[in-house]
């Protein structure tokens, strides 16, 4: 029993270890402009192609005419080789996310300490772009789903 014990929590680490582990390029297939409308709501997010280690990401959410929302994001590899989402909705100071884990189409960060979000999750599903905030245990979740913008 101790032995499957240990064999456990050892597969654990490793499994942590790699999901810690950035990945050598920043998430290409994050960059462009996306939008998603939903009756009088709607959302936009931009995201310039990575280069020198940088991403520049900028949104925006409303309702019919009205701005609800609008925020400056960046993931950036800094200069230890980590990988860090950063969030400055309305211009506030930035909050910083690290790397927890990535995939085939799929990046995530999270910061435990902050008030929320505590989760961030962008991965794709085909032509969509998916987008997902939540507490640290994935509880009060809010979902986007864009469309590239001016696509079919």
């Amino acid at each position: 029993m101790k032995s499957l014990l240990l064999s456990v929590v050892a597969l654990c680490s490793a499994t942590a270890a790699l999901a810690l582990d950035p990945p050598a390029t920043l998430p290409s297939w994050l960059a462009g402009a996306w939008e998603m409308h939903e009756g009088k709501s709607w959302s936009d997010e931009y995201w310039t192609a990575p280069r020198a280690g940088l991403m520049i990401g900028a949104a925006r959410m409303g309702k019919g005419d009205t701005l609800q929302m609008w925020e400056s994001t960046r993931i950036e590899r800094k200069a230890d080789g980590s990988i860090s989402f950063f969030a400055q909705p309305r211009g506030v100071p930035a909050a910083e996310f690290p790397l927890v884990a990535h995939g085939d189409g799929m990046i995530e960060f999270a910061n435990p300490a902050h008030d929320y979000p505590q989760r961030i999750r962008y991965w794709r599903e085909g032509r969509l772009l998916k987008a997902r905030i939540s507490l640290i245990d994935g509880s009060k979740p809010m979902e986007w789903s864009y469309a590239p913008l001016g696509g079919d």
